[in-house]
């Protein structure tokens, strides 16, 4: 074997055959905050086109963009907002969410993102978790009511001069913000604070701002499902999210002339990080195809905005191929973008290669908590190594896999991947507990199970956690089995994953009703519905007399998955 081992001390491929790779350091880091990247790039291309929202009918170039953001900030800081407060979005992809993403960023507040399938009790817990001062919703999104939600939990609001919200079940919450033009009692207008911040803008008020601010504090707080029941918020500083948002532009050769495509969930880290500040970066311009995925809305905006990248789920890419009118779009300009969010099929990424002209596309992998990329491939990789893994070491970070006693494994074996670097989280927002318990001397243990192989390149084989993926969105399966057991007639419950042509993955649950009741599965599924994120709710329920259980007494849910995987006759595609 051949060792790559660059000057600086990269070690790309292992050595002594010991599943351990260093990224280079040639590129150095960037101590700029959130606010800093944005100016910088806003000096760099003023004119060049920036933001698009095809449905919102909205074009800026970068410098239109910065203005907006800080008309917005300006706002928010009128309200009271300061360095420090945690302000929830709760929205899909629309202008206002990009808008506060900045504006909150510019003047040090940290951006919660609320995730846009949650319901109440999750809303509640997020909220309340974290202690938003405010938050900015949509009106609604599919089936979710998202105001009503709000008035739901705080009642008050009908009562309350807006700005001035005291509720008993949400006691941090001072200022509920609402987009669309109409008024509500108790909320604040999305417009009215965009004016209130023109009437009071003063940049230099608001560069002041900047210059306390410095990037190893907190920016932005992602709730990722706990495996204990409750979410937990992964707290990223301006450092975490900058740098890696650099180094994935770079993997990608993204360049100030490319244009993004971005139907990926701006909440999530694949469009916040992978897909906007990536943009910001090198000042591409970023393209949004409407507030939620859908394959023709994604295939014309990428046509007609001339896109050279895309990105998305595999999900999204195999939406995008299978449709009816695929052939009518003129994709001959893409050139690169990102499939990643849950394990790629091998032939699904051969047919984006070879039919969507994407001959440049990357496989990333990565977890909020790290920021979240800590491997991706290059668009120089050879076609297999793209299509069969998820990458080579991202700059100045380590990568270990390890097997339960802490030991590096030799290549090629299978263990625990754990990650350490400037990308790892600054912790679980008031869970000093949970953070210890993933960051063990700066290593953060992801639970998934991986190799490396003797040139650097790593494969996702499982997850050592009961984690399961359904189109993108990781789920855990305590956290659905702890909702479950709130049911008076459920005596036990399992929740695990199976496979799912369409999403990767479906949550199935077996259940054994408590004796003399009797459940059915739509009764399971009507007691979901608007209490959890639809995608968390059990496709497949089966009921059962006893659950299988080792001689110890405790669960085998490979037991479970393998008899599904029959019964149902479920095939599971190669992935990388």
């Amino acid at each position: 074997m051949t060792t790559q081992a660059k000057s600086d001390g990269a070690i790309i491929e292992p050595r002594d055959n010991q599943s351990y790779v260093r990224g280079s350091t040639d590129i150095p880091l960037s101590d700029a905050t959130v606010a800093d990247f944005l100016r910088d790039t806003v000096e760099r291309f003023p004119t060049r086109p920036a933001v698009v929202f095809r449905e919102q009918d909205i074009r800026w170039t970068w410098r239109e963009f910065a203005d907006e953001v800080d008309t917005m900030a300006s706002g928010l800081a009128a309200l009271g907002i300061v360095k420090g407060d945690r302000v929830g979005i709760w929205s899909p992809n629309r202008v206002e969410w990009l808008l506060t993403q900045f504006a909150t960023a510019r003047i040090g507040a940290v951006l919660v993102n609320i995730n846009p399938a949650y319901r109440l009790a999750e809303l509640e817990y997020a909220l309340n978790k974290v202690g938003c001062k405010a938050i900015i919703a949509a009106e609604r999104f599919k089936s979710s009511m998202y105001l009503q939600m709000l008035q739901e939990l705080a009642p008050e609001l009908a009562s309350h001069t807006p700005g001035d919200l005291h509720a008993a079940r949400l006691p941090d919450l001072r200022i509920v913000i609402r987009m669309c033009d109409t008024d509500t009692p108790g909320m604040l207008l999305f417009s009215d604070v965009i004016e209130q911040g023109r009437a009071s803008l003063d940049v230099a008020k608001l560069d002041a701002i900047g210059a306390t601010l410095n990037a190893d504090e907190p920016i932005n707080i992602q709730f990722t499902s706990g495996t204990t029941g409750n979410p937990k918020g992964a707290t990223l500083t301006h450092r975490n999210i900058v740098n890696n948002a650099r180094y994935i532009a770079m993997a990608m050769r993204l360049g100030e002339q490319d244009g993004l495509c971005i139907p990926v969930p701006l909440y999530h880290c694949f469009g916040m990080v992978l897909a906007v500040l990536a943009c910001v970066s090198v000042g591409a311009n970023m393209v949004f195809p409407g507030e939620a995925f859908d394959p023709v809305a994604t295939l014309a905006a990428t046509a007609d905005e001339k896109c050279t990248a895309l990105h998305g789920v595999p999900t999204m890419f195999i939406a995008e191929l299978d449709h009816p009118d695929f052939a009518r779009f003129d994709l001959s300009r893409l050139r690169t973008g990102i499939m990643a969010g849950s394990p790629c099929p091998i032939e699904t990424m051969k047919k984006v290669v070879s039919t969507m002209h994407l001959g440049e596309i990357t496989i990333a992998y990565g977890m909020t908590e790290t920021s979240p990329v800590s491997f991706q491939s290059s668009t120089t990789d050879p076609l297999d190594k793209r299509t069969t893994t998820v990458g080579r070491i991202q700059p100045h970070l380590e990568v270990k896999i390890v097997d339960p006693l802490g030991e590096i494994v030799p290549v090629g074996v299978t263990g625990e991947l754990c990650t350490r670097g400037y990308s790892v989280m600054q912790g679980y927002w008031g869970d000093d507990t949970k953070t210890r318990e993933s960051i063990v001397d700066g290593w953060m243990h992801t639970g998934d199970l991986a190799t490396l192989d003797a040139e650097g390149y790593c494969n996702i084989v499982g997850r050592l956690k009961d984690m399961l993926i359904r189109g993108g969105e990781n789920i855990y399966p305590r956290e659905i089995e702890e909702f479950l057991f709130r049911h008076p007639k459920i005596q036990t419950v399992q929740v695990f994953g199976v496979p799912d042509s369409k999403y990767g993955e479906e949550v199935c649950a077996w259940i054994v009703v408590r004796p003399g009741e009797h459940l059915s599965a739509e009764d399971v599924q009507t007691f979901c519905r608007d209490q959890i994120a639809h995608y968390k709710v059990p496709k497949h329920i089966r009921f059962v007399d006893e659950l299988p259980m080792t001689v110890t007494g405790k669960v085998q849910k490979f037991v479970m998955r393998d008899r599904m995987i029959d019964e149902l006759k479920l095939k599971q595609d190669r992935t990388a």
